[in-house]
């Protein structure tokens, strides 16, 4: 589905992706792991045309998407849910979802997606007339998964899901992100969470100063002494 090849990404003179190739099948969940500031968030940057390559190819569905405008990509069926969460915060919840739909016209499928997103969300439901601001940390990452599902995403990049959340809510967001890709929305999850994100993942790359240093099954990667001791706590 997403066939990247050596890609470089710089931000003006220094270079934060050198030869980054990697390939994601659809139905699957691929997992990014790797130290702050290895360049895993410049990738998914890079992914949804936040970001050109200067040099390499990143092919989705067949298609040549590097460096092509971001929302040229998110009509393309990639949808971003970025570091932080982002949603606007003086809008309501149900405006914030609204607003993951602005590129499609067909409303009554739209209202059924809003739906289906609370459905999916519960906490969310009891509070769509809330301004997304006034949400906790996790209502605002569920929010943030909420609205990228509203563009009805083929790919969905999600950078650090479980970033500054309680445990319990991280185990549900990781529950959410399963149901989302046994759904048929195959995944890119980048995260700190290395252990929660091998356990759901099908496969996964390591990424260390800008370069994949190490890929494979999520289950290989969770037997390798090396990375449990670099990256999961070394048990």
């Amino acid at each position: 589905m997403l066939k990247v090849d050596k890609i470089d990404v710089f931000y003006g003179n220094i270079q934060a992706l050198k030869g980054v190739s990697l390939e994601v099948n659809e139905g699957e969940i691929v997992t990014l792991i790797g130290a702050n500031g290895a360049g895993k968030s410049t990738l998914l940057k890079t992914l949804s045309g936040l970001l050109k390559p200067k040099n390499g190819t990143i092919q989705y569905l067949g298609d040549s998407i590097g460096g092509k405008a971001a929302q040229g990509i998110v009509k393309a069926g990639i949808s971003h849910v970025p570091e932080g969460r982002r949603v606007f915060a003086n809008m309501t919840v149900e405006e914030n979802l609204e607003l993951g739909a602005f590129l499609r016209k067909d409303s009554k499928e739209i209202h059924k997606d809003i739906e289906k997103v609370y459905e999916t969300f519960p906490r969310l439901k009891e509070r769509r007339k809330q301004l997304s601001g006034t949400l906790s940390g996790g209502e605002q990452q569920m929010l943030a998964m909420g609205r990228a599902i509203m563009a009805r995403p083929k790919l969905l990049l999600l950078d650090e899901p479980s970033m500054g959340l309680a445990p319990l809510m991280v185990k549900t967001i990781f529950q959410i992100i399963e149901e989302i890709n046994s759904e048929g929305t195959t995944v890119l999850l980048v995260e700190q969470n290395a252990h929660m994100a091998l356990s759901i993942a099908n496969r996964a790359y390591v990424i260390e100063t800008g370069r994949v240093t190490v890929s494979g099954t999520a289950a290989e990667l969770q037997a390798s002494e090396e990375i449990k001791k670099a990256y999961l706590g070394g048990h």
